[in-house]
């Protein structure tokens, strides 16, 4: 078993400096913090007193830690449905659930954070909304001092686990079907199509396996693409349609917020070329084109992350869980009811 010893050792600091960055002492310095803290979570150090609460009786609850975005509130689609399949698998295995906020940890440490889900009885977390930017929260996922299941971030250990749809697939899919079905609507001898690919920001997870999906089918198709950052936000992807999306054949994007915004750039411009989404959320049946998009069943995805949490809080080994993807046409007349 890894000691306080041990930590203090592999970060050539005293023991007492390790029990003060701990127990968050303020006259530490951050350099001193970053190497205490690095040190334990290498060596995958759980404090006594941690490792005690963790093993208590009366310890047992989960959370559901989220980041809505803020961007626009057309997300709140994907999270309440994330929320509604937590809520809805914990009380059908009796599970204490609270959910909680990146914006209530904002400003702790790994130690403070700790601390903060022990006060609760927690000791197991379903992650949603993580990015490359929370790296405290991965830093507490990366201990090992807490069960944890990640949505969409493709990261595992002995106690955590982590479930996503193939990210990579999904976009070549939708790509390559809208792309294909635009053949017949060229004129003859056009050449390789022209495709605006408008990716999502570059600290989401799932942004690179996106792309390489993208990358692959142009390649495949011998495309002609331009790439295009939209930071998943429907006015970034109206702007850069606005920009480019005149001349282009196919415009592909990361999100279907970002697919609305394409659309109705091209409505504005008076154009019309195929534009495809990834997500399915219900908003992209509004536009008044039909799109094809990425359908992902986002209350299934949170449901089975709440049962592999129990799993995993039995003493099971982490994993990579894969769940399926379909693709659709969203069109206004298939979702009113």
């Amino acid at each position: 078993m890894v000691s306080i010893r041990d930590v203090a050792k592999h970060a050539g600091v005293a023991i007492s400096t390790v029990s003060k960055v701990l127990h968050n002492y303020p006259n530490i310095s951050e350099d001193t913090r970053t190497k205490v803290n690095t040190a334990i979570r290498e060596l995958g150090y759980i404090p006594n007193s941690i490792a005690s609460a963790l093993s208590s009786k009366n310890s047992g609850r989960i959370a559901f830690l989220m980041d809505p975005k803020r961007q626009t509130q057309a997300i709140d689609q994907v999270f309440m449905q994330y929320l509604l399949g937590a809520i809805d698998c914990a009380k059908e295995m009796d599970l204490d659930a609270v959910t909680l906020f990146f914006s209530m940890l904002e400003g702790m440490d790994v130690a403070a954070m700790t601390r903060y889900f022990l006060a609760q009885n927690i000791t197991g977390i379903v992650i949603f909304g993580m990015t490359k930017s929370d790296s405290t929260i991965m830093e507490l996922v990366e201990t090992g001092a807490f069960s944890c299941v990640l949505i969409d971030v493709p990261y595992t250990n002995e106690k955590t686990s982590s479930i996503s749809i193939d990210h990579r697939k999904a976009q070549y899919d939708v790509a390559r079907e809208t792309i294909l079905d635009n053949i017949p609507k060229l004129e003859k001898g056009h050449g390789p199509q022209k495709i605006l690919y408008i990716s999502g920001n570059e600290t989401g997870y799932v942004t690179a396996p996106r792309l390489e999906g993208m990358k692959s089918l142009a390649e495949e198709l011998k495309l002609d693409i331009t790439i295009e950052n939209g930071h998943f936000s429907e006015k970034n992807a109206r702007e850069l349609t606005l920009k480019y999306g005149s001349d282009k054949d196919v415009i592909v994007c990361a999100s279907d917020l970002m697919a609305i915004g394409a659309m109705n750039a091209l409505i504005d411009m008076d154009v019309f070329h195929p534009v495809c989404g990834f997500d399915g959320i219900t908003l992209m049946g509004y536009v008044g084109k039909q799109m094809n998009t990425v359908k992902q069943d986002f209350y299934s995805i949170a449901h089975h992350a709440v049962e592999e949490l129990s799993r995993l809080m039995q003493g099971e080994t982490g994993r990579e869980i894969l769940m399926p993807h379909s693709l659709v046409r969203m069109y206004y007349k298939d979702i009113i009811i």
